[in-house]
């Protein structure tokens, strides 16, 4: 996802679209963005292993384990899934086809569904790998390294709203549609968190899944595979956002760290 980038209403009017029709892109907004929010807050559950009835490491219901190898290959597939469309889907090609036959308005909201719902097959389908990996003995050393987990999380969720969370979840593109207003053109800016580190929210997801007192296989597969994932998304990423800003982009990538802040 496109993470320093930002657009804003302006008072420009679009040729004005039915009642039903502007109704109906607000309503599917709306949808998506409900959807984005239940599928957030489940997967902090299901990577931290709290409240929700199937987490990484443990199955919803009695049925038998798959094995190892059946467990690897399902979950490498719900991964790939995921990973070919959230990056696809964010692509500057991929938008411009997309206006082709849509509006607009709701391309936002259909790349946040069609994630939300590569994660909910992911949950579905994911398989436990429960072989131990590491296990944090003491409590309080444990206890640190889950709050670490929860502080990726909220790091995520924080930097999201530096760069307007609702507009990075599609909501403003239908509200704007739905009062008739056009979109600016996308902004470079680096509030807050981003004038330390280029990309605060993948830090955040990194926190968040390799902090845990408990490492399975299961986790370890995960933690690994997304991680990876960042990197390469964070390279495709970084080469859309010098096409769109040119040096604007390159000075602030020289200047400012990918992930780790600099200390010097």
């Amino acid at each position: 996802m496109s993470i320093t980038m930002h657009t804003g209403p302006t008072t420009a009017r679009l040729a004005v679209a039915s009642m039903a029709t502007r109704m109906l892109t607000l309503s599917y907004g709306g949808l998506a963005y409900l959807i984005f929010l239940g599928t957030f807050l489940y997967a902090v559950g299901f990577v931290s292993g709290f409240v929700v009835p199937k987490t990484l490491d443990q199955a919803a219901g009695t049925g038998p384990s798959a094995s190892l190898t059946t467990a690897l290959l399902i979950n490498l597939v719900v991964m790939s899934i995921f990973a070919v469309q959230h990056s696809g889907m964010a692509r500057r090609g991929f938008k411009r086809l997309f206006a082709n036959f849509a509006s607009p308005a709701i391309e936002r909201s259909t790349y946040v569904l069609l994630a939300s719902l590569s994660l909910i097959l992911l949950y579905w389908q994911w398989q436990p790998m429960p072989s131990m990996v590491w296990n944090i003995e003491n409590s309080v050393a444990a206890d640190i390294v889950t709050a670490g987990g929860f502080l990726g999380w909220l790091i995520v969720l924080y930097s999201t709203f530096l760069i307007s969370h609702f507009e990075l979840f599609g909501l403003t593109q239908v509200v704007s549609h739905f009062a008739g207003r056009v979109t600016e053109p996308m902004k470079f800016k680096t509030p807050g968190l981003y004038r330390m580190i280029r990309h605060p929210i993948y830090l955040g997801f990194i926190i968040a899944f390799w902090c845990t007192p408990t490492m399975t296989l299961g986790h370890l597969l995960f933690a690994s595979v997304t991680t990876a994932y960042i990197l390469v998304g964070i390279y495709l990423e970084e080469r859309d956002l010098v096409a769109m800003f040119g040096d604007e982009y390159r000075r602030y990538r020289d200047r400012v760290a990918m992930l780790v802040p600099r200390i010097f």
